[in-house]
């Protein structure tokens, strides 16, 4: 059986031929690159070998000791070598490319983290923090096959087809629609929109459709189209009555059309409009007599079936202390009639 010994010559002339192995692997990639570029890039592996010699110096010191004091088995002591040397030569690695993103040398600390640690993730993140996002793109791309990141570089680069050809691959229509709008081609923008809008409206989210069409589109009279059909159609009516009011901006309107819309809606949806109107009455003294009305009528109709709906007047009397009164009473005398 090989002695310890013996075992961890071998085992650091193996690492040592592996790492100038590496080191020549990279030059050759390094070959098209400037001058200064391969020099800094020889200095990285410089310090590193280096660090390496320093490791291995300690390591085998410590080893000698161990084997003079007999405490140890051979092969308990091999294991414990190799596992600290890997070990110490990652943290320095690690050391490494912290130093150089504290100088804001990006692309020393990429390599450091692609070529020395084989982490690409942080390769490409250190070059995406450092703005070379083509390269990072690239990385992202190539090497972890990550089309979101890479799309979010090339739009961070201004490279807006390569970012819109990424996101059609992934089926993300709205931001194939803002980057086509970045790109001035409104006509494709628009395509792409409309794709979403109708996603939204096959799903029954009409407030995500009409949002498309006005921010997205700017086109309002579509918006409000696509809320009043989520109000008769029942999907979603009580957010899409609210932003279908919202969306008004003139106060004469938006009194004919509360009053325009209230006559249409049948009675098991009234409770839907009371709620509706709590917002617009708070939202101008110009609509408080028409949505205070409102609200009379529907809590006439329905208190008959829903005694607990009378606590809605105070909502639209909120300064009237007769009215707080005049609905304690009804209270009681309703619990005194239900008592008999």
């Amino acid at each position: 059986m090989m002695n310890k010994q013996k075992f961890t010559d071998k085992f650091l002339i193996a690492f040592m031929i592996l790492a100038v192995f590496k080191i020549i692997g990279i030059g050759a990639q390094l070959f098209h690159e400037s001058l200064w570029s391969v020099i800094g890039t020889l200095f990285i592996f410089l310090v590193v070998a280096f660090i390496i010699m320093m490791v291995i110096t300690a390591l085998k010191d410590k080893e000698r000791d161990k084997k003079s004091s007999g405490r140890r088995g051979s092969g308990g002591g091999n294991f414990y070598l190799e596992s600290s040397l890997f070990d110490r030569i990652r943290s320095k690695y690690e050391e490494l490319a912290e130093k150089y993103i504290a100088e804001k040398d990006y692309k020393k600390a990429a390599k450091v983290y692609m070529n020395l640690l084989q982490d690409n993730f942080r390769g490409a993140k250190a070059l995406e923090n450092g703005g070379f996002y083509n390269e990072a793109a690239a990385v992202y791309l190539k090497k972890l096959n990550n089309k979101s990141e890479a799309a979010s570089c090339y739009e961070k680069a201004k490279q807006y087809r390569k970012a819109i050809d990424l996101y059609k691959e992934m089926q993300q229509k709205e931001k194939v629609g803002d980057l086509y709008k970045e790109l001035n081609d409104i006509n494709n923008a628009h395509t792409y929109y409309q794709m979403v809008a109708d996603d939204y409206t096959a799903n029954s989210q009409m407030v995500k459709a009409s949002l498309i069409y006005s921010r997205k589109m700017e086109k309002p009279e579509k918006a409000q189209k696509i809320l009043l059909k989520g109000w008769d159609e029942d999907k979603d009516a009580f957010n899409c009555l609210n932003n279908y009011f919202a969306n008004i901006f003139d106060k004469n309107q938006l009194e004919g059309e509360i009053q325009k819309l209230y006559q249409k809606t049948p009675s098991y949806k009234k409770m839907i409009y009371l709620e509706a109107m709590k917002y617009e009455f708070k939202k101008d003294p110009k609509l408080q007599p028409v949505t205070r009305s409102i609200a009379y009528e529907i809590i006439a109709e329905k208190v008959g079936t829903r005694s607990e709906i009378i606590n809605e007047l105070k909502y639209f009397n909120p300064n009237d202390s007769v009215i707080l009164k005049d609905i304690s009473r009804f209270k009681t005398g309703r619990n005194k009639m239900l008592r008999n």
